[in-house]
């Protein structure tokens, strides 16, 4: 996709795949879908974004699929910096793509929302914590919740223009501030807990840790537990 990302034939575009056995999301760690439990698409943005304004794209895709489950009754928790969690158990994630020339950046958002639950998969039991499904909560076809989604896109496309203002919509759809991390930087091997506070431009998230307060880079860390 990111190489046709700004191409006339891919503006608007949308890719959907059935499953994934070698998927990967952030830093490229795995992600994987057996056939027929998870919805995973890919939509490329028809208009560019200042590349200064990149880093808001997953936080808006994260409040547009929230918002899309609160149309079928599921009541999510968004977690930085980029997943879906409904009853403390990771939903759904958020992994953009951009292509960047100049001032300007052709982008597009894949989703991967754990929809099904199988019947018997050997991979799930490896997760820790486990992940939760749509359907523990509700019966929902995935053409019809791919096609919500994008509707709800379209409405909150607007929205784009104003990053700070999907920014306080996202702190607040994340109990934030008060939300309770561990984190884990890279090249370490001690995670730490951590009060978020709010996001930073940029997409970093700012933490008190005790008495400090310090910002945590969006490509520098992960969540290893939100409370």
């Amino acid at each position: 996709m990111a190489r046709i990302l700004g191409e006339t034939d891919a503006r608007g575009l949308t890719i959907v795949a059935d499953y994934q056995q070698h998927g990967s999301g952030r830093k490229g760690r795995q992600w994987l879908a057996p056939p027929g439990t998870g919805l995973l698409f890919t939509t490329a943005l028809p208009d560019p974004l200042p590349a200064s304004d990149l880093w808001i794209l997953p936080f808006w895709m994260a409040l547009v699929v929230r918002r899309t489950l609160l149309t079928y009754d599921i009541h999510s928790l968004l977690q930085w910096p980029n997943d879906l969690l409904i009853e403390g158990r990771k939903a759904g994630g958020i992994l953009c793509i951009a292509r960047v020339t100049g001032q300007t950046a052709w982008v597009a958002a894949g989703v991967g929302i754990n929809v099904t639950r199988p019947d018997d998969d050997e991979t799930l039991k490896t997760i820790d914590p486990p992940p939760a499904f749509l359907s523990d909560y509700r019966t929902i076809d995935r053409d019809d919740l791919l096609q919500t989604i994008l509707q709800c896109a379209d409405e909150q496309y607007p929205e784009l223009q104003t990053p700070d203002a999907i920014a306080l919509r996202w702190e607040s759809a994340a109990n934030v501030p008060g939300a309770r991390y561990t984190i884990l930087e890279d090249q370490t091997d001690r995670p730490f807990e951590a009060v978020a506070l709010r996001l930073a431009r940029g997409g970093g998230l700012i933490v008190r840790v005790g008495e400090r307060i310090r910002e945590i880079g969006l490509a520098d860390a992960r969540v290893l537990r939100a409370g």
